[in-house]
């Protein structure tokens, strides 16, 4: 007689979920969610112990690890140059400041290290968010050139060549856009695939990059159809997702997106206008009472 196979099994992977320029943090409740570990990166020394003193839990569950360091695209030996923001700590930036602004900015020397230098640390990316004043594009390089292409991947497109890099060196096939401004309203108690199979409910702040893969509402565009959105709504504040790992991609109807951007717009010019004439009416009763 013939001897049984042994039972399969199927083995997932840990999924490590990277925030490069994690910032404040504002991210790390969401990705906790969605990954068995979440690698938060940030330069600012004074944003990390906020964090570890935020998220002392996680931390000492073994679910998130804070590296305090300036993420470079090549190796750096000894300290580099970082400038905080004298006012606003989400401005603060690797890259020297131009001659016009950097006195805005106070220098501090930190260490460094690059992308490769955490995987080999940490393990492969499941998701990568960058985030990186005026370096996402840089760093973006460095991931492509190294050929990590993790399954889903987000950058802040505050120009088109974060667009380009992801087609042409990273090869990507799928995308959605979320925009910055609008995160804590158009994702205000909504529904989240967490990693233990559950759906929750969860908001999230402003400021914070927003969703990211399944958990964004909208179709994934192919690269065609996100460049004809991205000409429609330009660059900025927006965060550009990418993955290869969408079941299919949609059209982009330009009438259809150009009809809910005019009515968007349309709806803040009227709210716009009652603030307006709230205010008239308000300094016409005063100029009467008087």
């Amino acid at each position: 007689s013939s001897t049984p196979l042994p039972p399969t099994f199927c083995i997932r992977m840990k999924k490590i979920i990277y925030d490069f320029g994690a910032n404040n943090g504002d991210d790390i409740p969401y990705y906790l969610m969605k990954a068995d570990v979440v690698i938060a990166v940030e330069a600012n020394p004074s944003l990390c112990i906020l964090m570890r003193d935020k998220f002392q839990t996680a931390i000492e569950a073994g679910k998130l690890v804070v590296e305090n360091y300036v993420l470079t695209n090549q190796p750096t030996a000894g300290n580099v140059a970082f400038y905080v923001h004298k006012k606003n700590h989400v401005l603060s930036q690797f890259p020297r400041p131009n001659k016009e602004s950097i006195a805005n900015f106070a220098r501090i020397d930190l260490p460094a290290i690059t992308p490769m230098d955490l995987f080999d640390r940490h393990g492969n990316p499941y998701y990568i968010k960058i985030d990186i004043e005026h370096f996402d594009g840089e760093i973006l390089r460095c991931l492509f050139e190294n050929k990590i292409y993790p399954e889903y991947i987000s950058a802040e497109s505050h120009s088109p060549e974060i667009f380009s890099l992801l087609v042409a060196l990273g090869r990507y096939n799928a995308f959605k856009l979320v925009d910055g401004s609008s995160v804590a309203r158009t994702y205000k108690e909504t529904f989240i695939n967490a990693l233990n199979g559950q759906t929750q409910i969860y908001s999230f702040p402003y400021h914070s990059a927003g969703p990211f893969g399944e958990d964004i509402r909208e179709d994934w565009l192919s690269g065609k159809a996100m460049l004809r959105k991205l000409g429609l709504h330009g660059c900025g504040w927006k965060d550009l997702h990418a993955t290869n790992n969408a079941v299919e991609t949609s059209n982009f109807s330009f009438k259809a997106e150009l009809c809910k951007l005019l009515i968007k717009k349309g709806k803040k010019h009227i709210k716009k206008g009652k603030k307006h004439a709230k205010n008239a009416c308000q300094r016409l009763r005063q100029i009467f009472v008087k």
